[in-house]
């Protein structure tokens, strides 16, 4: 994988794997309950073990959010969410804490604001890069080119369903990790993660000409999920769990939450 040595989100997951444990990427809305909270939710998220933050703008239309993330943004948006608070939160959440921040953000918001300008904005902010679930590398050229001139980093996802040649494209194009869907269908908390993580893991692993970064997401709530994950990944990716411990019982119950998942990131001996 083309991972810059630069890339402050694979030195994160290097870090973890140094002290004996996978990476935690803890996922958070922004602007739920209000922008302020949003901000000091993910400050807390940090605080309380997550290696790396991804952080969602709301969005109208989000294809691949189940329904705790879904009503989330949605109240994040009647609250008057705009594009340009994505860099504001960044901003004040990277000044509080040293964990590198990305963003995930469905692609037309960044079309819309200007691929170029939404890259230089995210840097200014300190934001370390781009998750991006509804764009393919091939259909990437613009960001793949803002990416590369600022370092950020981008994280293309892969799915049980990625052909060989779809998985070669993104093993090549992603820094930092490729994101790794558990399971087909839309975020939300399971009682068994699909097997199927497993095998694309080890597909994209036999596959890659370089060290490989995997972090594993949808579906995953409970520690020992994250300990099962992290079997065969670099990373485990929580929203759903985090942002109902959010809604039902505010940034202590997030606090408690996060640190509870967190220790289920310890590799054993």
């Amino acid at each position: 994988m083309s991972s810059p040595v630069t890339s402050r989100v694979a030195a994160a997951i290097d870090a973890a794997r140094t002290q004996g444990r996978g990476a935690f990427i803890g996922y958070l809305p922004l602007g739920f309950p209000d922008l302020q909270t949003s901000i000091d939710a993910a400050v807390i998220l940090a605080e309380s073990g997550a290696d790396v933050l991804e952080l969602g703008p709301p969005y109208s239309d989000p294809v691949m959010d189940g329904t705790i993330i879904q009503e989330a943004t949605q109240a994040a948006l009647a609250g008057g969410f705009r594009v340009r608070d994505t860099f504001t939160a960044v901003h004040e959440i990277t000044s509080r804490v040293d964990v590198p921040v990305l963003v995930m953000t469905y692609w037309n918001p960044v079309m819309q604001y200007g691929v170029d300008r939404y890259a230089d904005d995210l840097l200014a902010s300190g934001g370390a890069g781009l998750i991006t679930p509804d764009i393919t590398p091939d259909s990437a050229a613009e960001w793949i080119a803002a990416s590369e001139r600022t370092g950020l980093d981008r994280v293309f996802l892969a799915a049980p369903t990625s052909t060989d040649g779809r998985l070669d494209l993104i093993i090549e194009a992603s820094t930092g990790f490729v994101y790794t869907v558990s399971t087909m269908g839309i975020t939300g908390e399971r009682t068994e993660l699909d097997a199927a993580a497993r095998r694309l893991v080890e597909r994209m692993r036999a596959r890659a000409s370089t060290p490989l970064r995997a972090c594993v997401g949808i579906g995953i709530s409970t520690p020992d999920q994250v300990a099962g994950v992290l079997e065969y990944a670099d990373g485990a990716i929580v929203g759903t769990a985090l942002v109902r411990a959010l809604r039902d019982s505010g940034l202590e119950g997030l606090a408690e939450t996060a640190q509870a998942l967190s220790a289920g990131t310890r590799l054993p001996a």
